[in-house]
């Protein structure tokens, strides 16, 4: 066969394509264990963040073992044993049928359309003392679906930290919910006002220090209206009475205890 024949330039292309192939195929399969470590290892790390106590210089996993890992039932506000705490992933449980909620729409404050029906929340311990309550929560900016944790104080009202792990918003605009000047205002940060109205929200504009509101509101973000309207809306939802709040009340009651 000539060495310039299309047939011999067809099959060394097709036994490369092949062996190629099979390279990334065992790369993928030999690398998974350690993916999903990483995976693991990155999510603990964002929720230590979000409480205010990653130390850079302590391994996540010695860090992490003083939180406590839970499942909540969302309609009924109690926790569940119903699911493995260390695989459970309320994103895969949002896509199945069994353990999804579709959001009616008049109701879907942060545009997600479905949501799963059970959802992790993570406990800081101090012996059988709440000292943090961490929530995930997520729900649709300018571009995308932010993804973020809000850490609540043992009085389940006042924000300790808040910060998104994932997002595809306008770097300079919308990005800016990752600037960290703008993640240091919202602990002290007021959730509910004394009435117990749900009052937290992210402003147009600047909050104005001698407002009574103050305490209930965060600077918004220049250019990026909707992103950080996005931010409101998702709160709204996740704090309310479709998201953590019956979960929340019941915990305030001592009706659920960690």
């Amino acid at each position: 066969m000539s060495r310039d024949s299309k047939t011999k330039v067809l099959t060394v292309a097709l036994v490369l394509c092949v062996i190629c192939s099979i390279l990334v195929s065992a790369a993928a399969v030999l690398l998974h264990s350690r993916q999903e470590a990483n995976k693991l290892e990155e999510k603990r790390k964002n929720i230590l963040l979000a409480a205010g106590i990653y130390d850079a210089t302590l391994p996540v996993e010695a860090q992490f073992s003083q939180i406590k890992t839970r499942i909540v039932d969302l309609q009924s506000g109690d926790f569940t044993d119903e699911f493995d705490v260390a695989s459970f992933d309320s994103r895969k449980a949002a896509r199945d049928a069994a353990t999804s909620y579709r959001i009616p729409a008049q109701r879907d404050l942060a545009s997600i359309k479905i949501r799963s029906r059970y959802k992790d929340v993570y406990l800081l311990m101090e012996g059988d003392a709440l000292q943090q309550l961490i929530l995930p929560v997520h729900g649709k900016g300018l571009w995308s679906t932010m993804y973020g944790f809000i850490a609540l104080g043992a009085d389940l009202n006042t924000v300790s930290g808040f910060a998104f792990y994932e997002h595809g918003e306008t770097p300079g605009l919308g990005g800016e919910i990752d600037n960290p000047a703008w993640k240091q205002q919202w602990p002290g940060k007021k959730i509910y006002d004394a009435a117990g109205k749900l009052r937290i929200e992210v402003l147009k504009g600047s909050v104005d220090p001698a407002s009574a509101d103050a305490i209930y509101q965060v600077d918004g973000l220049a250019g990026a209206t909707l992103t950080a309207r996005g931010v409101s809306h998702l709160l709204a939802y996740w704090l309310g009475e479709d998201g953590y709040g019956p979960f929340l009340d019941q915990l305030k009651q001592g009706e659920v205890t960690p």
